[in-house]
Formats: C-alpha cells, sequence, structure tokens
C-alpha cells in the first residue's frame, strides 16, 4: 500500500493541472471550509448522539455556558456564560449568561433554557443515550431513574432570566471544561415544543429550516450522503469576529477515498489519514501531514450476555492473544500500544497491564471449558468504517494462530453499528472512545450500570463503589489512587479489551489559520480563517 500514495498523486495533480480551480480555490474565496468528517451524523440533537462526528458538527451549531479555546485545552474562555463562581466545597456553581445570547432565530438564551434543557435529558422517557453526563448534578440520577418525578429537588435553578445556578452531588473542580460538551449545551424549549412533547426523540425540530442554534452558524441544509453546510449565524453575540462565512462537512466513509478528495482539490482538512500513507505523505507532502497527540482509546467492545464471552477468562484470553506492538507497527501506523483502558493525562497514569502472551491465553481458554478453541462459539465482530477492517482483520488472524478460533467480520453504517450495541445485538465490536475532557472519569464513569455508552451487559458494584470513593476524595493524588485500582478491576474483568491509544494523523492545508493542536481536537471554527 505504501505505493498507491505517490499514484494517486499522481492522478490528482493530473486532474488539477486540467481545471483552472478546484473546490478548495472556490471555496478559499468564498470563506467556506471543506472538511471531511467520516461518515453520515445519526442525528443533530445534541441530547440524542454520543458520538465524535456528530459533535463536530453540534460544536459549529451550538456553544456551551463555557467554550473551547483555539489553543489551549486547559483554558475557560467565556461562551454563553459570562462569568461564573462556586463554593469553597465546588458542590455549588453560578453561571451567568450574557445578557445579548441569542439563539439562530433571535430569541434570547435564558437560564430557563437550561433548566428546560437538563429536565428533557434527564427525563425517563426520553432515554437520552449520554445521560450519565448530567448525573454530577444532585439528584439527577435518582430523576433520571424515576425515583423521585418532583424535578425541582434536582439541582438545577434559574433564578432569573440570566442567572443559572447548579448543586452537584459532589465536588467537580472541572465543572466549567464538563460543560464544553454538547450533553450540557441548552436545546431551544420554544422551538422544540412546536414540533412535539419534551419527551418525543427525533422530532423535526433538528433538521434545516427549523434547527435554532445558539452558536457561530447556523444549520443551512442537509444532503444525506452528500454534506451538511452551515452559515453564519447573523445572531451570535461575537459574529464580527466569525472569520468563515460557513462550513461544508462532507460524510466521507472510507479514508482513502477521503485522501484522495483531499488531493484532488475538494477538502481542507480529513478526518482521518490510513495508517499505510503516513510514511508517503510524510516524504512527498511534508506541508499537508498532522501527527498530534489525542485523548483516545481504541478498544473491542464484548457482550458479556453472550455465552463464552460471559466468562473473564475466555475475555482475558482473548486480550492476552492480541499482539498490539505488532498492530501499531504494521496496521496503526503512528498509534501506540494501549496498555491500560485510559491514557496518561495529566498526573494520572494507569498501571500498565495489557501484554501479549499467547502460552497463558491458551491456558485460560482451556480453563474455560475450551481447550485448543474447541467447541467455541463462531462469533461476528462488529465494524463500522473501512478503517477498522485492517485492524480487525489483524486481531481475527490471531485469535485463529493464537486460540484456534474463527472469527467473522459483520460491516453496518454508522447508524445500524450504533444501534446494534445500544441494543446488545452484536456479539464483538470494533470501537473507540475519545475523551470528553481530562480526566480519567470521562474513560472510567462509562462502564457502570445503565450507563448509555456501556453496551456490554456488564457492571461491578465494588468498581462503582470505587468511582464513588473517588469523586468523595479532597486529596487528588489519593483520588487518582483510587482510579488505578478501579481501572486495574476493570482490566481484570475485560468487557472491553484496549488494543491501541490513538494518535491523531489527517491531512491539512496550510491556509487553514487558527487551527492548532489539541488534545481533545475540539477546534472553535469561530476562531479559523482561511488566508490562501
Amino acid at each position: 500500500m505504501l505505493r498507491t500514495l505517490p499514484l494517486l498523486l499522481a492522478a490528482s495533480l493530473a486532474l488539477l493541472s486540467c481545471s483552472r480551480e478546484t473546490q478548495v480555490d472556490r471555496a478559499n474565496r468564498e470563506g467556506i471550509l471543506l472538511i471531511g468528517n467520516s461518515g453520515e451524523p445519526k442525528a443533530l440533537d445534541p441530547q440524542l448522539v454520543t458520538g465524535v462526528l456528530e459533535s463536530k458538527i453540534i460544536g459549529a451549531l451550538m456553544e456551551g455556558l463555557v467554550a473551547d479555546d483555539p489553543k489551549s485545552d486547559d483554558a475557560l474562555p467565556p461562551g454563553a456564560a459570562l462569568s461564573w463562581e462556586h463554593n469553597e466545597e465546588m458542590t455549588e456553581w453560578t453561571f451567568h449568561l450574557r445578557p445579548d445570547g441569542k439563539w439562530s432565530d433571535g430569541t434570547p438564551v435564558t437560564a430557563s433554557d437550561y433548566v428546560f434543557s437538563y429536565q428533557r435529558m434527564l427525563h425517563p422517557e426520553f432515554i437520552a443515550p449520554y445521560v450519565e453526563m448530567l448525573y454530577f448534578i444532585d439528584q439527577a440520577e435518582a430523576y433520571n431513574k424515576g425515583e423521585i418525578t418532583d424535578f425541582s429537588k434536582v439541582g438545577v435553578r434559574a433564578e432569573d432570566d440570566f442567572t443559572l445556578k447548579l448543586r452537584l452531588r459532589e465536588p467537580v473542580p472541572y465543572l466549567p471544561s464538563l460543560t464544553r460538551h454538547y450533553t450540557w449545551f441548552a436545546v431551544p424549549r420554544h422551538v422544540i415544543l412546536i414540533h412535539g412533547k419534551m419527551t418525543d426523540r427525533f422530532t423535526p425540530w433538528s433538521l434545516p429550516g427549523n434547527f435554532v442554534g445558539n452558536g457561530p452558524f447556523r444549520l443551512k441544509s442537509w444532503q444525506f450522503h452528500k454534506a451538511i453546510e452551515v452559515d453564519r449565524n447573523p445572531h451570535y453575540w461575537d459574529k464580527d469576529n466569525v472569520g468563515l462565512n460557513g462550513i461544508r462537512f462532507l460524510p466521507i466513509e472510507n479514508p482513502y477515498t477521503e485522501a484522495r478528495a483531499f488531493f484532488s482539490g475538494q477538502l481542507h482538512s480529513t478526518y482521518t489519514l490510513p495508517s499505510d500513507f503516513i510514511d508517503s505523505v510524510a516524504e512527498d507532502k511534508p506541508q499537508f501531514l498532522r501527527q498530534e497527540p489525542y485523548v483516545g482509546t481504541i478498544f473491542i467492545r464484548l457482550n458479556t450476555t453472550r455465552k463464552g464471552l460471559d466468562d473473564p477468562r475466555v475475555r482475558r484470553a482473548l486480550s492476552m492473544a492480541i499482539d498490539r506492538q505488532s498492530i501499531t507497527d504494521h496496521v496503526l501506523e503512528g498509534y501506540f500500544p494501549a496498555t491500560s483502558l485510559t491514557p496518561k493525562m495529566g498526573q494520572y497514569e494507569p498501571d500498565k497491564v495489557l501484554g501479549f502472551d499467547p502460552e497463558g491465553a491458551r491456558k485460560l481458554l482451556a480453563e474455560a471449558g475450551y481447550p485448543e478453541g474447541r467447541d467455541f462459539p463462531r462469533f461476528s465482530i462488529l465494524i463500522s468504517r473501512p478503517a477498522a477492517r485492517a485492524s480487525t482483520e489483524a486481531i481475527q488472524a490471531m485469535w485463529r494462530k493464537h486460540l484456534n478460533i474463527i472469527v467473522d467480520i459483520q460491516n453496518k453504517d454508522w447508524g445500524s453499528y450504533i444501534t446494534a450495541q445500544q441494543t446488545l445485538d452484536y456479539d464483538i465490536a470494533s470501537a473507540g472512545w475519545i475523551g470528553d475532557y481530562l480526566d480519567p472519569t470521562t474513560f472510567l464513569m462509562i462502564w457502570t450500570k445503565g450507563n448509555g455508552n456501556n453496551n456490554t451487559g456488564w457492571s461491578n458494584a465494588e468498581y462503582e463503589k470505587l468511582l464513588d470513593d473517588a469523586a468523595h476524595q479532597a486529596d487528588n493524588a489519593s483520588r487518582l489512587e483510587i482510579f488505578r485500582k478501579a481501572e486495574r478491576m476493570l482490566m481484570a474483568e475485560q468487557p472491553i479489551i484496549p488494543t491501541a491509544f490513538y494518535s491523531r494523523n489527517y491531512l491539512h492545508r496550510p491556509e487553514v489559520k487558527g487551527w492548532y493542536p489539541l488534545l481533545l481536537d475540539n477546534h472553535p471554527y469561530k476562531s479559523i480563517r482561511l488566508e490562501p
């Protein structure tokens, strides 16, 4: 595959020589950013999605209480809120909304919108897949699980139009960073209720012509499997400092097709770059190559309700039979072998507990009743994106070689892939997780009972108690040590099998200014300029 890129470049350059103006050239003149987004979003309602590709579009249309900074993951610039403060215990927070904050239809954004939004997401009938993100709010979990029905007991209150009070169940020093995640965004009450009840799901409110957001851009069009286009929001509070006239998100699933589109002048930035292209791009077109750290992990999700996969010995055997170094050397170039679930972040680094031990794997599989793989069920590995196929095929081959078991590969479109996992209608799935904020809880809280992103059928009361104990620790070193203990327990049970730590490898044109490396990859689009 290393020879593919020069041929691709030659073909692309030949096409360019026959054309006076590429799509990028035209977009540069018009101030339109062309960006690959890897697939069709499941929805644009921020309370009904969980994926990174949806978050990229929602980030253009909506803004959190605290905004993203173009240069720093740690900076906390004002967004929908002008300022905020907390009590000494960091359990009570007050956000002061900006009086000039408006929805894209000109309606003021108020604290009542946030109260409505959090009640909608927490309502048991709404079934928000990412609802656990709001469990930091006092009594939020009890309301979501139907243990209380009076929402006034939940720690959310509008003191006036522009003062939002939050009461938390525990100290959360990183709450401002949390509010940058789309699950904490406000949704427009006045528009949602036109198209149904608070708890109605997938209504037309979030489609073109109806969608209303409070971000720097507004939804212009959505052409299925072609493009989602946004243009400037004339009611955005900081509209004079928005550098683009619009953005076009292209749902190109195949990374090789996306690379061709980039080199033929159809994209400013790609979602990813195939690993086998990295060396060739570095040699032939280094001005376009971006390689940046990224807080994320690729893993295999296991349906622990399936016979065979319900045994932790089997799950550990599957993990120990994977040569992660070989995968990152030959398939996922630029990535790093995963030694646990959570990548190092700040002062937190989990114990390195994962390794390649085929002999130990065979022994565990035999203890579980499948000596030399005999009588092992025939499972399928679910994938969605073509980029996942090569690493999945490598794992498939390793399991056959070292454990004498055969698994199939099943491909589904993004929406069906997500739904299959949420309904436990799968055996094994290739998956990944990108941190939502820079704290280990963004990785460890997923695997609690009922979490909308767990989707493994596994839970452990002792594990959840450790997470709860950590949450109430005043000393950060003690808190992180409890997290390490919890992660060791998770890795002993292995409802998921981490394989690699992400690295962000993609193609990017130099005329895109205001785009800087960020661990969370949350680039505020309003800060971007096109300067050919």
